[in-house]
């Protein structure tokens, strides 16, 4: 495998350390500032009142003065248990698949002057991590599932007048994929394990309108990453000439398409207390139909493949803020999340479903130059079927039959100074 560049070799490092998990449709991640955690990212694309508005609007830099750096950290603990409906089905219920995680984001923005603004953010934009007991009764299908990224987007902003802002961006995402299930070997039982990792590229464009004094609109689009990871599979048998309890190692590649998305929000400061947020963001993910893993040896002999057939997902939050004082501003928001899987198309490896995001927040400005947020949001998963025998050699071992539950907590801190 090739060896990373050594300029990106910290930022792998740093951000290797923490365990993915997803906590938007599919395996997106909203956590992208603790500021915009307590309103449930209503309005992420419009209210540009700090660094985190790199990735939500580029065009938001505008509305910042000075030289801006901003660090934020989310801790989320994920739980989810699955209730098998079918009890001659051999192995245990998998126990609980969701753990602790910790993710960070990282922005810079400064002034080239009064017109333009140049910025940079480094974050998570996408993760999962599933795993279940190594017994389970759907071993064959699942065990471990995780998705790392890093994205890199350095960010362009121009104010054209008193009313319109742009911006733009550029993204170089990192993504690693590991997939692990257990394989039937007549008499025993073994484990593959497939690996791989890529670059990508893309794109962000936003622009804001101020339509009055005190309101204003936000339109924002990321673009797709295409990802061709490339790598390894750890299998007891890749092929005819090869035989059970002997691991081979065989190069593949694994072709995904992170999705794009858009966003509409909204910001209205209602009086010198009250604000009032809206968001409506769609995601393409209708174009994840398939995740197939090939032979990177020119024979593109398929390993293995996944029909997943997925939705386009639209998520809906509003938010409100208080102002209790000068330097203490309350949040609080909602949002409802649509699951790009249906009931067809579930598996073990991303069990997830519609969810409920119950958020809370407060900023506090320390000084003239720094402030400090924290932010909090518990959301609610709705319950989600599953039956699925599609996915195993032989019919009938691993069937997954039953209903999953769970559910997160999230809690971001943010550290953001204007110099």
């Amino acid at each position: 495998m090739p060896q990373r560049k050594p300029s990106f070799l910290l930022v792998g490092i740093v951000f290797s350390l923490y365990q993915h998990h997803s906590q938007a449709a599919g395996f997106a991640l909203f956590e992208q500032g603790a500021s915009g955690l307590g309103n449930a990212y209503a309005g992420a694309s419009a209210i540009a009142e700090d660094a985190s508005t790199i990735f939500f609007n580029p065009a938001g830099m505008t509305y910042l003065e000075g030289r801006q750096i901003l660090g934020a950290l989310h801790l989320i603990k994920t739980t989810g248990d699955f209730d098998n409906q079918n009890t001659s089905i051999v192995g245990t219920e998998g126990g609980n698949f969701g753990s602790l995680a910790a993710i960070p984001n990282f922005y810079y923005k400064q002034d080239i002057n009064e017109q333009l603004k140049i910025g940079i953010g480094v974050g998570t934009p996408f993760g999962l991590k599933t795993e279940y007991d190594k017994g389970w009764l759907g071993r064959f299908q699942a065990i471990k599932s995780e998705l790392k990224t890093v994205n890199i987007n350095p960010s362009l902003a121009w104010k054209l007048n008193d009313q319109w802002s742009f911006g733009f961006g550029l993204s170089a995402m990192w993504a690693q994929a590991e997939l692990t299930s257990a394989v039937n070997l007549v008499t025993a039982e073994s484990s593959v394990v497939n690996k791989g990792k890529d670059w990508g590229f893309g794109y962000n464009l936003g622009a804001i309108y101020q339509v009055t004094p005190d309101t204003r609109l936000g339109l924002a689009f990321r673009s797709k990453v295409a990802q061709h990871l490339k790598g390894d599979v750890r299998s007891p048998f890749t092929g005819l000439n090869s035989f059970p309890g002997r691991t081979l190692n065989t190069d593949i590649t694994a072709d995904l398409t992170l999705p794009e998305t858009l966003s509409l929000s909204s910001f209205s400061r209602l009086d010198e207390h009250w604000e009032l947020l809206t968001d409506v963001t769609w995601t393409r993910w209708s174009q994840f139909k398939e995740l197939t893993i090939a032979r990177d040896n020119g024979s593109n002999t398929v390993v293995g493949s996944t029909q997943e057939h997925w939705n386009n997902t639209l998520r809906y939050s509003v938010g409100v803020n208080y102002r209790y004082t000068d330097s203490l501003k309350l949040r609080s928001g909602m949002a409802y999340d649509e699951e790009a899987i249906d009931n067809n198309h579930r598996t073990g490896r991303i069990p997830g479903n519609d969810r409920i995001w119950l958020s809370l927040g407060a900023s506090w400005q320390y000084s003239p130059q720094t402030t400090f947020d924290v932010g909090y949001a518990h959301l609610f998963i709705k319950e989600a079927s599953i039956y699925d025998d599609q996915r195993t050699p032989t019919p009938g071992k691993g069937l997954i039959d039953g209903k999953y539950d769970g559910s997160a907590d999230i809690l971001s801190m943010q550290f953001t100074h204007q110099f």
